[in-house]
């Protein structure tokens, strides 16, 4: 019925059936492609952060800097698979350059978002997408929180560098204070 009433205006509003049909069939189950793509940045998040922590509380930062570099490459590419979008991170001062590097609309997309936290939005509330050359893009800012300055703050331990270096020879995701934008969760769809 409610497809139905949607054609329906969409016939007055003088919008081509064919149009709106092709938009209704990019939202499964009435999902917006937004919806499904904060849907999918809260699972990255909610998937990674419980085993970061457990790391933390296992072994320190050394145990959560191996946990992030080989447990969140899995989570995006399992979530890829899984949904038919692509997921990934991404950062100006990028920690894993082989898999965290943004594309130009990323790199003003984060531009915007380092913005936007400096004249004082929360950054866990900072997001953007749109539709680009026939892909739908959508990216969650990651605010850096008080845990996340043991590995991404200034005056980082010793331990803590040389563990970097050993995982991260090309590291420059350093020298944060709490509330910044450190990077995105960056995820795109063909429509």
């Amino acid at each position: 019925m409610r497809a139905f009433l949607r054609t329906a205006f969409l016939l007055i509003s003088g919008v081509s059936l064919m149009g709106s049909l092709a938009s209704l069939a990019q939202e499964p189950a009435g999902q917006s492609n937004e919806q499904q793509a904060r849907d999918l940045a809260q699972q990255f998040v909610g998937q990674l952060k419980p085993q970061l922590k457990q790391a933390m509380n296992k072994g320190g930062p050394r145990y959560a800097i191996e946990v992030c570099a080989s447990i969140a490459p899995g989570i995006a590419d399992s979530l890829s698979a899984e949904s038919g979008w692509q997921v990934k991170r991404v950062s100006l001062k990028s920690r894993n350059a082989s898999r965290a590097e943004p594309d130009k609309w990323e790199q003003n997309v984060l531009f915007e978002f380092n913005r936007r936290q400096a004249e004082g939005e929360d950054a866990a509330d900072i997001s953007f997408g749109e539709v680009v050359k026939g892909q739908y893009r959508y990216m969650q800012a990651q605010g850096v929180e008080s845990v996340c300055l043991v590995c991404h703050g200034k005056g980082l331990s010793d331990e803590v560098e040389t563990t970097l270096k050993q995982y991260y020879p090309d590291d420059w995701a350093t020298g944060y204070s709490l509330g910044q934008v450190r990077g995105a969760i960056s995820l795109s769809k063909n429509l």
